[in-house]
């Protein structure tokens, strides 16, 4: 027969309309609406920053330079290519209020700026008035404006005086809005703006200072930028300079966005496996209600592939449908709440339809529709006509034909390799996909030796009807224990995983602080400060332990006199400056992995000790060479030893550490940590605050907080992406428990003939609902528990501890929604009549 004959099958059958395919249809629009939502989230944010890139970055192009200003050749080449110059200085120090008992401090994120800022945008103060104005001298005291957030956190108002270091500023207005400060990157203090000649005489731009300098520039119309950074690269190779410019004028922000983005796309392909699950069950179900129909084409003359393309024509017409009203749902929602979103984002996004990611969540959905509905409809071709008219599709082989079995790993190998591409995450999507993988496996193991225990105990339950009718049920053929505990449970899995994740991550960050976390963390101490320092200190009982090492910044860019990147790729220790450090003798606390420590008195050409765990990533040995660029100079030294390198204390650790004479005569400051009673914390701030006004303080409790708050978007955003998969695996669960209304109904009919009471059967159904609600959570937090240990283990590096709290309520929730879903399709059931059930089936 020919397949246009098929078509015309598959149309008729069309025509009765979508009666079982409800769940088949929103499982597939649902995961295929999440996966394009966040890529035309993503495409929004993405089209705001290109077309915003120079307000974002103030400028069409940004030179950065650590701890120095630019040199009078680099302002030149500047000043002659740009059109226009600002000069920008940005750091971090501590804004006090009153004096003596009555004093308050709050650390802040200074900019310091000149006439010409902003070059592009303007800032919003209130009152609203002009940046000069709410900047200018008045009475000899220079004007400032700052967050409300620091003001209130100081109880400043408008027109109070303040200190920066040992200079006094007026409070001029209320800082509501930089149009750069997307560009800013992760501040830990608000954010204050004075003019730099304002500071001279504050103390806090002294050689060694951490600070940084940015020279935002405007170029004529049409200014070749990749042209112009490659000059400004070749004629300032070695001095040490970042280059950014408006085609990626946030380039933090933007690589924040795609890789949460990816993240989430893959949590949805989660939720496409689970919607999968329902897919293939649909089929399955419809199918194995078409028997007669299917066993009728087959006596008169239908061979099996008629039959597989009919109602492969048909399934692939409805899972169009199906993708189709998923991407319509995901192009329309992002425009229907972009006011919403928008006033949510802390950057700019142009929300319309973007094509492209919508073509994507289509490709996933009708791959996925695919995979999961082939095995299905390739076991009803192979079943004889014979046995097409009682149970055939739960009676036939587990497994198809060897020629579906070679098209169903081409399509998952498809899928996979599409999923990497899209996402450009291959690693993570490996790991989704063999969490997933292994989740299937795992839960499909525990659906079958849940219907094994439920066979035995039925033995067990003599005496108790109403839990002996519940395992029967379960071990029976028609319960669709599997589809169950597939579909609840790899959402669950999915949604305990990210549980467990997000739950080590905070303890990671926050659990251990009283033990190993310092209670301060002072930078810019002077070097003719660190003996007053360290005596105030080792005199104080209170105070556990200090920490102090010399502290200066440079960007390595060479590794055995070839280009850093080159030799090492884009490690993260090459992307922008790292801090370096000399000592003489090895610290107490170190520990050498490889190499040899040089003596106290060495003087003899540039040693260097390197972090042995960024060494190994990077491919560096003891011998080799490399080239670090401190303020503009080039120092090259050769790897003596390579150390352990713990960051996870909060403490001070050095990527790079070398002899003292290699860094003889370079401008720098200290820093240091501080281990003290919480009760002497305050002492220790002021009498230091008080002594060098010009050190800042980090509380590191502060600093903790401050990244804990970021930590909770993160997992509110992934947070609802697996909820996006709980919903689809309910969704799921409510098409198991629907498909499986008629045999409760012939089930109820049959106990009642017996004796049995209303109440005694809707107790069974809820005993079986129960159950396997209880089985999907417990397998499904036993995949989330090693999910949880493979990220945090392999992929995050940080201890992992099973997070209880967040694991028991996966198995109540798992328990409580399937007996929700059971009890929802109960009343049926329960309120047949026996006589007119059992006549039908005569």
């Amino acid at each position: 027969m020919s397949l246009k004959l098929a078509a015309t099958f598959a149309r008729r059958e069309l025509r009765g309309g979508l009666r079982g395919f409800r769940i088949f249809l929103a499982c597939l629009a649902l995961g295929v609406a999440a996966i394009a939502a966040v890529g035309s989230v993503r495409s929004s944010i993405e089209a705001g920053l290109a077309r915003e890139g120079a307000a974002l970055l103030g400028g069409d192009a940004e030179m950065d330079f650590t701890y120095r200003f630019a040199t009078k050749q680099e302002k030149a080449w500047m000043e002659s290519t740009a059109t226009a110059v600002s000069e920008i200085v940005d750091f971090r120090s501590m804004a006090v209020v009153g004096s003596g008992d009555q004093v308050e401090r709050g650390l802040t994120q200074i900019k310091a700026i000149d006439d010409a800022y902003p070059l592009v945008g303007r800032v919003e103060l209130i009152p609203d008035i002009p940046l000069a104005q709410a900047l200018a001298d008045r009475g000899g005291v220079p004007g400032a404006v700052m967050e409300r957030v620091l003001m209130d956190r100081l109880g400043l108002s408008v027109g109070d005086i303040f200190r920066l270091g040992t200079q006094e500023f007026r409070l001029a207005a209320i800082l509501a809005q930089e149009p750069d400060s997307a560009a800013g990157g992760f501040a830990l203090g608000p954010r204050t703006l004075v003019r730099t000649p304002s500071l001279e005489n504050s103390a806090l731009l002294a050689p060694g200072t951490l600070f940084s300098t940015k020279y935002r520039m405007i170029f004529p119309a049409n200014a070749d930028l990749a042209g112009l950074e490659a000059a400004a690269r070749v004629r300032f190779e070695n001095a040490g300079l970042r280059w950014t410019d408006a085609r990626n004028g946030a380039p933090g922000v933007s690589e924040f966005v795609d890789r949460l983005g990816a993240f989430l796309v893959l949590v949805g392909l989660s939720g496409l496996a689970v919607g999968g699950v329902g897919v293939s069950s649909a089929v399955r179900a419809y199918l194995t209600g078409k028997t007669s129909v299917i066993a009728t084409l087959r006596t008169l003359g239908a061979d099996r592939a008629t039959i597989f393309q009919t109602y492969f024509l048909q399934i692939g017409v409805l899972s169009l449908f199906g993708v189709g009203l998923g991407v319509a749902l995901a192009g329309l929602l992002p425009l229907l709440f972009a006011p919403i979103i928008e006033t949510r984002l802390p950057i700019p996004a142009v929300f319309a339809l973007y094509p492209i990611p919508l073509l994507e969540a289509a490709i996933y959905g009708i791959l996925t529709a695919f995979l999961f509905t082939l095995w299905p409809l390739a076991r009803a071709e192979e079943i004889r006509a014979a046995t097409l008219f009682r149970d055939a599709l739960t009676k036939g082989r587990t497994l198809p034909a060897p020629r579906y079995l070679v098209v169903t790993l081409a399509t998952l190998t498809l899928l996979l390799a599409l999923a990497g591409w899209f996402s450009g995450t291959w690693w993570l999507t490996l790991w989704t996909a063999g969490g997933i993988t292994g989740a299937l496996v795992l839960l499909s193991g525990a659906a079958v030796c849940i219907k094994a225990i439920s066979r035995r105990g039925m033995g067990l339950a003599r005496g108790h009807p109403k839990l002996r009718w519940a395992l029967a049920a379960i071990s029976g053929p028609r319960e669709g224990a599997i589809s169950v505990v597939l579909s609840l449970g790899l959402g669950l899995s999915v949604l305990a995983a990210v549980g467990q994740i997000d739950g080590n991550l905070r303890n990671a960050i926050t659990g251990n602080l009283p033990d190993v976390a310092p209670s301060y963390f002072f930078v810019d101490i002077q070097k003719d400060q660190i003996d007053g320092y360290t005596a105030r200190l080792n005199n104080d009982p209170a105070v556990k332990r200090v920490q102090s090492a010399p502290m200066l910044r440079g960007i390595i860019t060479r590794i055995n006199d070839q280009p850093a990147r080159d030799i090492a790729g884009d490690h993260w220790v090459l992307q922008g400056d790292r801090g370096i450090t000399y000592a003489a003798a090895m610290p107490k606390d170190t520990r050498l992995i490889a190499g040899d420590w040089w003596g106290e008195d060495y003087s003899g050409p540039p040693l260097i000790s390197f972090a042995a765990e960024e060494a190994e990533e990077m491919g560096l040995k003891i011998g080799d060479s490399l080239t670090v660029n401190v303020l503009g100079r080039d120092i090259t030294g050769t790897i003596a030893n390579f150390r352990e390198v713990d960051f996870s204390t909060a403490g001070i650790g050095f990527i790079l550490s070398m002899n003292p004479s290699a860094l003889a005569g370079a401008p720098h400051s200290f820093i240091s940590t501080v281990h003290a009673d919480a009760s002497a914390e305050a002492a220790i701030l002021r009498d230091l605050a008080d002594k060098y006004p010009n050190i800042t303080a980090v509380r590191v409790r502060d600093a903790i907080d401050r990244v804990a708050g970021i930590l909770s978007g993160l997992a509110a955003a992934t947070s609802y992406g697996a909820a996006a998969t709980l919903l689809t695996g309910f969704l799921v669960l409510i098409g198991a428990a629907a498909a499986g209304t008629d045999a409760r109904v012939y089930e109820a009919a049959v106990l009642k003939t017996l004796g049995a009471s209303r109440r005694s059967i809707l107790i069974s159904f809820a005993l079986r609902s129960a159950l396997l609600g209880l089985c999907a959570g417990i397998v499904a937090l036993a995949a989330g528990i090693a999910g949880g240990w493979a990220v945090s283990a392999f992929i995050m590096d940080t201890d992992y501890t099973v997070v209880w709290p967040s694991a028991l309520l996966i198995v109540v929730g798992g328990t409580v929604t399937t007996l929700l879903a059971g009890l929802a399709f109960a009343w049926t059931p329960i309120n047949t009549q026996p006589a007119r059930i059992l006549r039908s089936r005569e």
